[in-house]
């Protein structure tokens, strides 16, 4: 009882601290530590993917496959190919030829490109070679494109000491679209691009034109799945951005295209698919004052891949 009075008197008494847990608490926790230190931060995903690369994990590589040969047919899309240094293996002359200057000019850049392979043949075996277009005695025949593996070009850059910049693209059609975003990635220092395996562009004989050569320089990787390949990819510790025109960061406004990093470019109608928008960790837009609604992938890549290229140097 007496113990009870005690405890529900008003006398001041001894008082229950906080032995000094309130105090530490106040106290500073040190400068923060550099993003590469940071869990869950992109450089430090990047830096925990070059540990596990330097410690010598076997990498299982695979090619991205390979395309089909492919036709090129009449006297001018001959020889603009074949100045533009498209790959080809034979050039088929139809016998008894009107021997024009583009007949010329293409057998003498056979002659001087080397390794391609000349052949005469009668008209009927053209025909049906192309199913009977108007190939006006002239056929260049394009080997299948090697494909390289997304994997491969995301290893390529941490190989020679640099963070990867890679576009990839979701739904573009229009090889010559694939072509110029090549060369955008090639004049930029970029690493390469991914185009999925279905209903997108692949590396024709005019994607090869447009890109002015740098096809022959710059890998172009075919993804199974666009999806699980920008996931492997975040996992790999890059940052995935998408464009998109109403998205929620302004492009001069992102600091992650210093990091490792993905752009993804989506069709011009279209835009982005959605499971490829909700894989993005940034959705960025490009400002333009002149009121366009949309740019087409070409465009829109070579205005990013320069943004980042200029951070960067």
């Amino acid at each position: 009882m007496a113990a009870n009075n005690r405890r529900m008197s008003g006398k001041k008494g001894a008082q229950v601290g906080s032995g000094g847990q309130r105090r530490r608490g106040l106290e500073g926790k040190g400068p923060t530590p550099p993003a590469e230190m940071r869990k869950g931060h992109a450089k430090q995903r990047a830096a925990a993917a070059k540990s596990r690369r330097a410690q010598g994990r076997p990498q299982q590589r695979r090619g991205g496959g390979r395309s089909t040969s492919e036709l090129v047919v009449g006297r001018n899309p001959v020889v603009e190919a074949l100045r533009e240094g498209v790959p080809a293996s034979t050039l088929y002359v139809q016998q008894f030829i009107d021997n024009d200057e583009r007949v010329r000019e293409a057998l003498q850049l056979v002659a001087e490109r080397g390794g391609i392979n000349l052949m005469e043949a009668p008209r009927p075996e053209l025909d049906r070679m192309t199913n009977g277009l108007n190939h006006q005695g002239l056929v260049l025949q394009v080997p299948p494109y090697e494909y390289a593996h997304p994997e491969d070009l995301a290893e390529a850059a941490y190989d020679a000491g640099e963070d990867p910049l890679i576009v990839a693209l979701d739904g573009v059609t229009d090889p010559r679209n694939l072509g110029a975003v090549v060369r955008s990635v090639s004049a930029f220092g970029g690493h390469g691009v991914v185009v999925p395996e279905r209903r997108a562009a692949g590396m024709t004989a005019g994607a090869w034109k447009t890109s002015a050569g740098a096809a022959a320089r710059t890998p172009v990787a075919r993804a199974t799945n666009l999806t699980r390949a920008l996931e492997a990819y975040k996992k790999a510790g890059m940052v995935i951005v998408g464009l998109a025109a109403d998205g929620d960061v302004e492009l001069g406004n992102l600091a992650a295209l210093e990091s490792p990093v993905v752009i993804v470019v989506g069709s011009e109608g279209k835009g982005l698919s959605r499971l490829v928008g909700e894989t993005c960790d940034f959705r960025v837009r490009i400002p333009m004052p002149g009121g366009a609604e949309s740019l087409n992938a070409g465009v829109a890549a070579g205005i990013v891949l320069y943004e980042t290229a200029r951070r960067r140097a």
